[in-house]
């Protein structure tokens, strides 16, 4: 099996090789969440050469967002021990949540538990 990575395949624009199968690696930049497509072209021993076929590959987003919750006071600072003082406006801020798995962060949703 050949391997390359995405970063060569994309510098390169076509990887040739006399291995069957090709292993891709994301390297740096790896393919974003959606569809891509592949072509194949092969050559026989006798130099002819066949029609280019394409395959669709689907990146999916399947790892759940992580939620990280902060709180800041008033005037957006952090208070030390998350104390806020009786009565005052205070601020929850969910900006440091994050989707590792490609996709990004559409909503967030806040509910007082006791």
């Amino acid at each position: 099996m050949a391997s390359v990575t995405l970063d060569e395949l994309r510098a390169s624009g076509v990887y040739k090789s006399t291995d069957k199968t090709l292993k891709i690696e994301m390297g740096d930049k790896p393919l974003s969440v959606g569809g891509h497509t592949f072509e194949l072209q092969v050559t026989d021993d006798s130099q002819n050469i066949s029609a280019p076929t394409q395959i669709l590959v689907i990146v999916v987003d399947d790892q759940a967002p992580t939620a990280v919750a902060m709180l800041r006071d008033e005037n957006g600072v952090v208070p030390p021990d998350n104390r806020i003082g009786f009565g005052r406006p205070f601020i929850l801020d969910g900006s440091r949540s994050v989707d590792s798995g490609g996709g990004r962060i559409i909503e967030y949703a806040w509910r007082l538990l006791d």
